[in-house]
């Protein structure tokens, strides 16, 4: 038995590196070399050849020679899987080297400077991300970020579903329309860009938290250096969109709160964070935790700090009831406030220390012990004559200043903890009363909630976004309150659910008893009481338009060899591969295919197919291997404005 051989079966004997298939993982091999893991360190001093080529002697202690045994073992000589061989059998090569030999090329890169498409369709599926950085060139980079074909146009209205004919624009000549966008959502906000930059006054995420177990469909499994890939991606093009005095609302749990901060101070810029909302959303801690969490994040940034708009929260009614009017001032209610000024360091001011003489019993009252009055003598006794100050009841107290509610802000400001807002299981129960369904949809935020943030960071007919549209909260809430919207959603999820939920907060007329008139039948739930709504409005859905994404799609749903060969003959007709596959080479081999694995195949069909071209570029709407039809052309050019 040759040294490569011994190494790889006792790399083997231990079930860690070893996949499904009984391929060696040497990444986990490395990944355990390089964090000293005891089990491999015993394996490899198990065998005298082995201990002799990975370990220096030195003074009767044995050291473990790190680096030597990781470039071996990274070595394409070491060991190469039954993918890998027929991978390099098939053609991925370019110049007569293979890909992995490359420098300039790293099919899987998730760092910054990778570019992370990213995403699923089917709300079963946990697939692992897609990561871009095959790419040589920077403007096969923007090529892939190009806009893209939009299809399957559609309008709902309370009349149900219409033909899109025209899209309604404002002065200006922007587009005010509701739009749901099904599609890769970093591919679809890059597609909104030249028509929304700079329009957007809202932007609310509920992004994967990457803990690895939440019920958000999306793949929440990313290591964090590519979950940070995949946020920064999408909140790049998020500054582009955002209006000079707008905001975006980021959620996220503890896992990566932290880490997301640091990010958005690079993509926003530091001076433009403006707080930290920390959420109550529910009541009490989980039993299985040292410290049970209650609460989740909500980060704000602005577009530009010094001139975001936000909001005043309405004053309850607790608020307005401490206003009272107990003399009849002419100015109305009012409550008393502090008169002394807050000087640091103790430190009196002679002009702002004075008697207050209380004009209907003579006492006169002094400043706190080294403090002041807020106002000079002159001020004072001018807000005396107006009887703007008030001495308590029966005259008794010390000199207060009379605020008047006329006076203050017409609102109160937010406070950084929102444990006013519903409870996370509220929104559960909104959409379980919607659909009449118990297991719909996991964690869908309370609309309670993004009420609150709407109403914080936006005013009517103003356009909010939400790319991770999950279950339609953002866009039901958004159009209760008269806002525009654009939700982008990749799951199948979005008909059945999103689109459904939006067609029932808009409403259908329907004939009730023995009426002649109709009625509007709409959702009466979440918010609907206290915002009155009362249901219509209409919205846009449409399609990024599938090229490769559709063979992807199929590859995923194969069940055996011979629908993967199919779709394989399908690939080579219609799809756009790898410049470096060698097709003859990849029928040459098609016995060597059918000895792989059904993932494996699944691998070698994914592996190569152009990640550039997963949905038609609009550059080649004219293109006829696209198909892309004459409506579908002219409802483009009348949403790219030609």
């Amino acid at each position: 038995m040759n040294f490569n051989t011994k190494l790889e079966e006792i790399l083997k004997s231990d079930p860690r590196f070893v996949d499904r298939d009984g391929d060696l993982l040497k990444s986990e091999v490395i990944d355990k070399a390089w964090k000293i893991d005891r089990q491999l360190i015993g394996l490899l001093l198990d065998n005298g050849q082995i201990k002799a080529k990975f370990f220096d002697e030195i003074k009767g202690h044995w050291v473990f020679n790190i680096n030597t045994f990781i470039d071996y073992v990274q070595d394409k000589n070491f060991y190469a899987s039954s993918y890998t061989k027929f991978r390099n059998k098939i053609g991925l090569t370019i110049d007569g080297k293979f890909l992995k030999e490359r420098g300039e090329v790293a099919l899987v890169w998730p760092y910054k400077d990778c570019v992370l498409e990213g995403g699923q369709t089917k709300e079963e599926e946990k697939r692992k991300e897609i990561f871009f950085n095959e790419v040589l060139a920077q403007d096969e980079i923007d090529r892939l970020l190009d806009p893209k074909v939009l299809t399957n146009f559609k309008r709902y209205t309370i009349n149900g579903e219409e033909k899109v004919t025209e899209l309604k624009r404002d002065k200006d000549g922007t587009i005010r329309e509701n739009l749901i966008i099904k599609g890769n959502n970093l591919l679809a906000l890059h597609s909104l860009k030249e028509q929304f930059r700079g329009k957007i006054k809202l932007i609310y995420i509920d992004p994967p938290y990457n803990t690895g177990r939440d019920g958000f469909n999306y793949n929440d499994n990313f290591n964090r250096s590519s979950w940070l890939s995949f946020i920064k991606n999408r909140l790049e093009v998020c500054n582009d969109l955002l209006a000079y005095n707008g905001a975006i609302f980021i959620q996220i749990s503890d896992v990566e709160q932290a880490y997301l901060k640091i990010l958005c101070d690079e993509v926003f810029r530091e001076e433009n964070f403006v707080q930290q909302i920390i959420w109550k959303k529910r009541n009490g801690p989980p039993n299985d935790k040292i410290i049970g969490s209650v609460h989740e994040y909500i980060l704000v940034y602005a577009k530009d700090y010094y001139h975001v708009d936000f909001n005043l929260r309405e004053r309850t009614k607790d608020q307005t009831d401490r206003y009272s009017n107990p003399d009849h001032h002419p100015k109305g209610p009012w409550t008393p406030g502090d008169l002394m000024a807050n000087v640091k360091g103790g430190r009196y001011v002679k002009s702002l220390y004075y008697p207050i003489e209380n004009p209907r019993t003579g006492v006169k009252h002094y400043p706190s012990s080294n403090g002041n009055w807020r106002f000079n003598q002159n001020d004072m006794q001018k807000l005396i004559n107006t009887n703007e100050i008030s001495f308590g009841e029966n005259d008794q107290g010390r000199p207060k200043l009379k605020r008047f509610l006329r006076d203050v802000k017409k609102g109160v400001t937010y406070s950084t903890i929102w444990d006013k807002t519903p409870f996370s299981h509220v929104g559960t129960k909104e959409i379980q009363q919607l659909f009449n369904n118990f297991n719909l949809f996991d964690t869908p935020k309370p609309e309670g909630l993004i009420k609150e943030i709407i109403e914080f960071g936006s005013s009517e007919n103003d356009f909010i976004l939400d790319f991770f549209g999950g279950s339609g909260t953002t866009a039901a809430v958004s159009h209760k309150m008269k806002r525009k919207w654009i939700i982008v959603e990749q799951m199948d999820y979005i008909d059945p659910i999103l689109v459904e939920r939006i067609k029932k907060v808009i409403g259908i007329k329907i004939k009730k008893g023995d009426r002649l008139i109709d009625e509007l039948d709409f959702d009466h739930g979440g918010i609907s009481k206290f915002v009155k709504w009362a249901g219509g409005g209409d919205f846009i859905y449409c399609e990024l338009m599938k090229y490769n994404e559709a063979f992807i799609e199929r590859i995923r749903d194969a069940v055996d060899t011979k629908g993967l060969l199919i779709i394989w003959e399908d690939m080579k007709a219609r799809s756009f591969l790898n410049y470096s596959v060698d097709i003859q080479r990849m029928d040459e081999n098609i016995a060597g295919f059918r000895e792989l694995s059904l993932a494996k195949q699944k691998e070698v069909l994914l592996d190569i197919l152009n990640k550039n071209q997963l949905y038609v570029n609009l550059s080649e709407i004219d293109d006829q291997d696209f198909k892309v039809s004459d409506e579908d052309k002219q409802l483009n050019k009348l949403f790219y404005k030609g």
